[in-house]
């Protein structure tokens, strides 16, 4: 059991490390940056243990859905809470703790600050301890529950544009992820969302427990390596996490379109490699060769500054650092030991996963 204040001087190592574990996705280091800082210095939020809640506690899952490239994607700091808010109210209940979706630039930090206006506190036990692109990938395992049904709230968009929306929608929960992707979609590429109330009982079993502080402790080496140069940055991603570096290089072609509320293509580096992407990095390749496989972590650091570039922010002509690490050294919840829940990747980017994972 452990116990932490989210201060000021741990929103650069959260947001750091956090943006390496979402592997290309998770959103963008600026965003979390923003929501964090709100939040720190609004009140003094706690990181705490599932351990540190009775089992029957309840847990809401928060998350940001939507294409990370989109160009009107908006949603204001206060859109968190009232997502929150909408489920609260509709199944008539009080949530004890929040939880993160996933890993990533805004992912890891997402919770901090409803957690800050609602005074409670934030639960080391997202749903993954990487990002992922389906919202069914971040449920736990709730969709094998066949009595189990899904609530979720999305908020997002600008009203002087008129693609504001609030729903609030419930049902199975691949309906459900649907209908929510379709809601960021109209509401210029983006919601924030909260979801699926659980007991820390449930969370005990089948969330990524400790992926926050690994995300934390990964950003203190990175910050620490700083000073010696982008090279040692790079290092120490690769030692913290058992990775390695697979190349480095400049960006000869991005090929990115924007899809049911995804972005989806590839990257290729110096001829050679092939990244794939949905949201997230799905496949590494060096001349057709299969090196890694979502939910392997592929990520592609900045060579000139050692930091993380995400799949919506990498450009033709950067030069990169590409490493990967085995899933075996990642925290992983329950939604990434189904294989059925790969198959909407294979379709995604045209290459085989399933195979190389399970």
């Amino acid at each position: 059991m452990s116990r932490i204040k989210l201060s000021a001087e741990l929103v650069e190592a959260a947001v750091l490390g956090g943006c390496v574990l979402g592997g290309g996705g998770g959103g963008s280091m600026e965003e979390g940056r923003k929501i964090a800082m709100l939040a720190v210095n609004l009140s003094s939020p706690e990181l705490i243990d599932v351990e540190d809640l009775d089992e029957n506690a309840l847990l809401i899952n928060v998350s940001a859905v939507g294409a990370p490239s989109a160009k009107d994607a908006y949603a204001e700091p206060i859109y968190y809470l009232r997502a929150i808010e909408l489920v609260q109210k509709i199944e008539g209940i009080k949530i004890d703790g929040i939880i993160s979706n996933e890993a990533g630039g805004l992912a890891t930090v997402n919770g901090w600050l409803q957690a800050a206006m609602m005074g409670v506190p934030v639960v080391d036990a997202p749903s993954n301890g990487r990002a992922h692109p389906t919202g069914i990938m971040g449920a736990m395992g709730l969709h094998k529950i066949k009595e189990y049904k899904s609530i979720q709230a999305a908020v997002g968009g600008k009203k002087e544009k008129l693609t504001f929306t609030e729903v609030v929608v419930t049902g199975s929960l691949e309906k459900v992820a649907t209908l929510i992707r379709a809601a960021a979609v109209q509401a210029g590429g983006f919601v924030a969302v909260a979801r699926n109330p659980i007991s820390c009982r449930y969370a005990k079993e089948n969330a990524a427990l400790g992926a926050v502080k690994q995300a934390i402790n990964l950003g203190k080496e990175m910050i620490k390596a700083k000073e010696k140069g982008p090279k040692a940055v790079i290092e120490a991603v690769c030692n913290y996490l058992k990775g390695e570096l697979i190349a480095t290089g400049s960006i000869e072609n991005v090929y990115l379109e924007s899809i049911g509320g995804f972005d989806v293509g590839k990257v290729i580096l110096e001829k050679d490699y092939e990244i794939t992407f949905w949201n997230e990095y799905m496949t590494l390749e060096k001349k057709g060769e299969r090196l890694a496989t979502f939910p392997d972590l592929i990520m592609t650091l900045n060579a000139d500054t050692g930091m993380p570039v995400t799949s919506a922010e990498i450009k033709a002509g950067q030069k990169i650092a590409v490493i990967k690490t085995k899933k075996e050294n990642l925290i992983l919840g329950a939604g990434m030991r189904d294989p059925n829940l790969f198959k909407a990747c294979e379709e995604a980017v045209g290459k085989k996963i399933i195979d190389y994972v399970f």
